[in-house]
């Protein structure tokens, strides 16, 4: 076994992200609430094996309408799923109308977060790429992360090539500068690769900075733009180009413990009926670590 293999969890608990069993839907598009009942979503899930589920921002408010915290709760408990995650929210730096709606959307996702006991909701840049004094988002980070800790929450970062919070190094000073438990980076292989960060960047980094980690695959050339490749063209792990066990290598240098999403985001994988989708998903993230041992003769009673 390699040091790598040591050093990843025998038992990694894969979360199976918004769009990677919420059907034929995609960011950007008017409507993101889920076509497919939650109910099926969280079935389909556990029986693949995943312990983790994601809600989409128009997809959680729709369900706390509809079926109610309390039954949103009960179906994940009955199908064994321990973390829920909520996204995303933007603009949470930002002036004007713009912010005004953001926090809007802030208030509702945070009270959705403190029904369902979610783990974290994960936050993004401009990806207009708008001039944002860094100072001023350390503050309002800091503030959110406040928020969310009155909600029994956390706030992820995640950075985005072409997007004001694009690389290690700002969203690590957003992260540091703010100084709150509750509030770290997403690091997802797309991201990094797409946004040229260097491996042994992530590797460096202080595990405290690291709230959630995601994976994924992908061609090596990026097809198209950045967001179109993003939402329609990723792989499942291991059938495309992207270094994942070097990926993999670098969070274990950093000591990170915590969950692994798996966000498949294509045109493949939105016509994949809810149990193909969710197996073909689990199964390609969950060969890339290490399977526990089994216990020996004089480990049996």
């Amino acid at each position: 076994m390699t040091e790598t293999a040591k050093r990843l969890p025998a038992d990694p608990l894969l979360v199976a992200t918004y769009f990677t069993l919420a059907g034929d839907v995609h960011p950007f598009a008017p409507s993101t609430v889920s076509p497919i009942p939650f109910a099926t979503r969280a079935e389909a899930a556990s029986r693949a094996g995943y312990r983790g589920i994601g809600l989409g921002a128009q997809d959680v408010l729709h369900l706390l309408a509809t079926l109610g915290a309390r039954e949103i709760r009960s179906i994940a408990a009955a199908n064994g799923l321990e973390l829920i995650e909520l996204e995303v929210l933007v603009d949470w730096y930002a002036a004007g109308e713009r912010r005004r709606a953001s926090d809007q959307l802030r208030a509702s996702l945070l009270a959705a977060a403190a029904d369902l006991g979610a783990v974290h909701l994960k936050v993004g840049g401009d990806l207009a790429n708008g001039d944002w004094p860094l100072d001023g988002v350390i503050e309002d980070f800091a503030g959110l992360c406040d928020d969310a800790a009155r909600a029994g929450t956390g706030i992820c970062i995640e950075l985005f090539p072409g997007s004001s919070i694009a690389d290690l190094k700002t969203g690590t000073a957003i992260v540091a500068g703010a100084a709150r438990r509750n509030g770290g980076l997403l690091i997802d292989i797309w991201h990094m690769v797409r946004g040229g960060i260097d491996f042994a960047e992530i590797a460096a980094m202080d595990a405290s900075h690291i709230l959630h980690v995601e994976i994924d695959d992908a061609d090596a050339v990026q097809q198209g733009s950045i967001i179109d490749d993003t939402i329609d063209r990723r792989r499942l792990c291991g059938e495309g180009d992207l270094p994942l066990p070097a990926f993999l290598q670098a969070i274990a240098e950093t000591g990170y413990s915590g969950a692994w999403g798996v966000e498949i985001l294509s045109v493949e994988q939105r016509a994949r009926d809810p149990e193909s989708a969710a197996r073909c998903s689990f199964e390609a993230a969950r060969r890339f670590f290490p399977r526990a041992s089994a216990p020996g003769p004089d480990a049996i009673g």
